[in-house]
């Protein structure tokens, strides 16, 4: 799974700590999604779409591998 959450934060002028804040998680914790080294739980990826006011499958890009 990929996301544009890089470029959603850029467009708003957020840095990786104040979004971290915003959604209730560690700023390592934002590095690593946009490193795509982490997948966020459901909660996360809705509360990350709801601060971009976006949905979430316009954050996340989903690969279907079937």
């Amino acid at each position: 799974m990929n996301n544009r959450l890089k470029e959603f934060r850029a467009r708003h002028n957020l840095t990786q700590e104040e979004l971290a804040a915003k959604v209730n998680v560690r700023r390592e914790t934002i590095v690593f999604l946009e490193k795509n080294k982490y997948n966020p739980s459901l909660k996360l990826a809705w509360d990350l779409a709801r601060v971009f006011s976006v949905t979430i499958e316009e954050l996340f890009i989903f690969e279907d591998n079937f």
